[in-house]
């Protein structure tokens, strides 16, 4: 949203923090395998084998909507990057080593990378009520709410 606002766009550090991504859905698919077929008690590390650093995804959300806002190069968000100083103990990368599930429970990421970034964007374009409602707080009463239902319904 700071690049559709035009506003600053924080980056911890120097940006080459590194990160393993891994889009929702393939999260929430090796979720569900792990609930249906992982042994009680084990551990499952999900991971997306994309590991990127911080810099090369704001740059790459900076391009895309800057094609999709139609800006020209020498207006391009990334103008907006703004380095500021890291968290003291920030770990530089964060690995996971996913081998586990995939060996034993035959789960592996079915979106590369490449796939998602755009779909992502689009969505976040598309749904900007809900947006808002996060940045507010107010999605945490519809939250509260349905928690408390649930709860009830389940006990």
């Amino acid at each position: 949203m700071n690049i559709v606002e035009e506003k600053p766009i924080p980056i911890y550090g120097d940006g080459k923090n590194g990160r393993d991504w891994l889009y929702v859905l393939d999260h929430c698919d090796a979720l569900i395998r792990v609930f249906e077929q992982g042994r009680i008690g084990e551990t499952y590390n999900i991971g997306g084998r994309a590991e990127k650093e911080n810099i090369q995804i704001v740059e790459l959300l900076c391009d895309i909507l800057d094609k999709r806002l139609g800006q020209v190069a020498e207006n391009s968000s990334r103008n907006l990057i703004s380095y500021v100083a890291d968290r003291p103990g920030h770990d530089r990368r964060y690995s996971i080593d996913a081998g586990k599930i995939e060996r034993e429970l035959g789960w592996t990421p079915q979106c590369r990378f490449e796939e998602v970034p755009n779909q992502t964007v689009h969505w976040y374009l598309t749904h900007l009520e809900w947006v808002a409602s996060v940045r507010t707080g107010e999605y945490r009463k519809w939250i509260d709410t349905n928690y408390i239902e649930r709860r009830h319904i389940i006990s």
